[in-house]
């Protein structure tokens, strides 16, 4: 069993230099996997990659747009799919599966109901509920500032870093880190997570 998530730049047209997003999609892909056969970008502003653990997949995708956030203007889509691998390929496009067509499928929805994060498995009460997670999350995410997504980058990187040390890395005090944690809403999201893990791992 995988997971695989593909997604697509929201309003990547608007920006003057491609190269910004582009650049930092490719440093967000390949912190999430340092093997390039794992993740591709196509089509100008859409992307894939498979994360082999799929515990480990929306805090991945957390990721992913924190990154993208993090560039004024910019927003991502994100559609989670978990399942089975019938077939490696050279690049992970290439690739198929449950995971990989759930998934493809599902970023079609979210245009079609312009909606930025979804999830789905061969169960479809962890679906259900874990949608319903994600869109209450949505509220928060998709309104991050990017001082918000910079400090959710941030911390994903440094997961045992002190307040005060992210601080050090950004130039701010303890205090500025701890006030936009908390408008970015991270204990909320990161126990989202630890939600997210434990009803994904049922399916194993």
């Amino acid at each position: 069993m995988t997971s695989v998530i593909t997604g697509d730049i929201i309003k990547s047209r608007t920006q003057v230099s491609p190269e910004t997003w582009i650049n930092v999609l490719k440093e967000a892909l390949s912190f999430l996997s340092t093997d390039k056969a794992y993740w591709e970008i196509y089509r100008g502003d859409s992307f894939q990659i498979e994360i082999k653990d799929i515990s480990s997949c929306f805090i991945a995708a957390l990721y992913i747009k924190a990154c993208i956030k993090s560039i004024h203007g910019l927003d991502v889509r994100l559609a989670i799919g978990v399942g089975n691998k019938t077939y490696e390929g050279e690049q992970v496009t290439e690739s198929n599966g449950e995971a990989f067509i759930f998934s493809g499928e599902t970023l079609e929805t979210l245009k079609k109901e312009k909606q930025n994060l979804r999830i789905k498995t061969n169960h479809s009460d962890i679906d259900h509920e874990l949608n319903l997670y994600f869109k209450l999350a949505l509220i928060a995410m998709d309104n991050w500032t990017i001082n918000s997504a910079e400090i959710v980058k941030l911390s994903i990187e440094n997961p045992d870093a002190l307040q005060s040390e992210l601080g050090k890395l950004t130039g701010i005090n303890q205090n500025a880190v701890s006030t936009r944690q908390k408008r970015a809403h991270l204990d909320e999201v990161m126990e989202l997570d630890l939600m997210y893990r434990k009803k994904i791992n049922t399916l194993t």
